[in-house]
Order: C-alpha cells, then structure tokens, then sequence
C-alpha cells in the first residue's frame, strides 16, 4: 500500500464512512450528503489553526506583492539582479509563503481524496480500506443525496451553486480585507474565477461539489464572526 494510500487516503475514507453511519443512527436512513457536509465541518475546524495563521498572512502577503512589483520596475532592465532581489525578498517572508504553500497543499490533496473517494471508493473498490473497529454499514452505500443527487456523478445545479458560493466567498473577503481591492481583482474573483470554476469542475463528482459548498460557507461565517469580534473589541477601546 503506497503512502498517500495509508497515511491520507485512509484516515479520511474512514472518517467519512464513519459519519455515514453516525447520520444512519439518527435519520431514517443514512445519507452520504449530509456525511459529506459533516465530514467539510470536521476538516475545516481540524485546519482552523492553518485557517487563523492565513488570516495574519493576508497582511504580509500583500507587502511582499507590493515589494515584487517594486523589485520588477527597479530592475527591469536586468533580469539577474531582479531574480535576485526577489529570492532575497521570499527568504525574508516565511509565514506568508508557508501560509500559501501549505494551503495550496492542502486543497490538492483533498481533491485528490474527494476524486477517488466518489469515483470508485465508495462504490466498492476501497471498502477493503475500513478499520477493523469500523461500525458495519449496509452495502452498497447509497451516493444519493436528499433522494435525487447522485454523489458520485457531475450535477450542474450543484456546480452552480458552489460557482456562486465562490463568488459569494470571494466578495465577503474582499469586503472585510484590509486593502481595498481594485476593480481588477473583482472582476478576477467574483466574475472570472467561478466560471473557471464552472467549467473546472463540471466534470468532477457532485461530492466534491457539496463538500466545497459547504467548506465556502463556513468560511464566510467565521469571517464573519471574526469581524464582528473585531468590531465588537474596537468599540470596548
């Protein structure tokens, strides 16, 4: 069994099957959609210490952007010196680069699990991955969610909802960000990335797409509470 079989793969895989069954003890019946939103729950209060270091990041991220851009018009004429500067400049930013590639990381290794979880995992091919502690569960597993969508097939509807929840994502974190954001990059964000996403994503299984939906709007609620924390301490001062 290769790594990421073992050491990512599996944990999640049990995890998710785990809360299938945990939904089948308090409902009628078990449904994967609703273990799905319970399993983004799980994951994104797992990552929110990652999430909180982000948010300190965001600062830094946008000083180091603004001393690249500096850096590129400085030397524009010596494309040397200007690769130099620029390493010198990622050398003296950690946290901001951290944030970025543990992030990035993070989200393919999750498309990744999420890929072959509703591909073929749960249709039969990784039932073997189980603990044995594992509680039973009826099999085949149902991949429908709320009686009419199959999990492990492509759904417009849902990919147009997460489409939307990325823009919706997008405009919050742009309100509340400390920079004002330029027109650019609100026709990037809230116009062009989520019909890339659209397409993106079309041809991905409806479980990646409710687990995303669902991820966004946790996101958008803690930011949200975070703001009114922060509104609520400014007046106390």
């Amino acid at each position: 069994m290769d790594f990421f079989t073992l050491y990512i793969y599996q944990p999640f895989f049990n995890i998710l099957v785990g809360l299938y069954w945990l939904v089948g003890q308090v409902l009628a019946r078990p449904d994967m959609g609703i273990a799905v939103i319970l399993f983004a729950v799980a994951i994104r209060i797992i990552l929110l210490p990652f999430d909180l270091i982000g948010e300190q990041s965001d600062e830094d991220k946008f000083q180091v952007s603004q001393k690249v851009k500096q850096i590129k018009k400085e030397f524009s004429a010596d494309p040397v010196r200007q690769k130099e500067a620029i390493r010198s400049l990622m050398r003296q930013s950690p946290k901001a680069i951290f944030s970025e590639v543990f992030t990035i990381t993070i989200q393919v290794l999750i498309i990744l699990i999420l890929y072959r979880i509703f591909t073929t995992g749960l249709e039969g091919a990784d039932m073997h991955l189980l603990y044995p502690f594992m509680p039973s569960v009826r099999q085949p597993i149902s991949l429908i969610f709320m009686g009419k969508y199959d999990l492990s097939h492509t759904n417009s509807t849902l990919n147009l909802i997460q489409s939307l929840m990325i823009a919706l994502g997008e405009i919050v974190h742009l309100y509340f960000a400390p920079v004002k954001p330029t027109k650019k990059d609100l026709v990037s964000l809230v116009i062009f990335l989520p019909v890339f996403s659209f397409l993106i994503f079309m041809f991905l299984p409806a479980g990646k797409k409710v687990f995303i939906i669902t991820s966004i709007a946790f996101g958008i609620v803690l930011k949200i509470i975070k703001q009114i924390h922060y509104l609520t301490y400014e007046k106390r001062i």
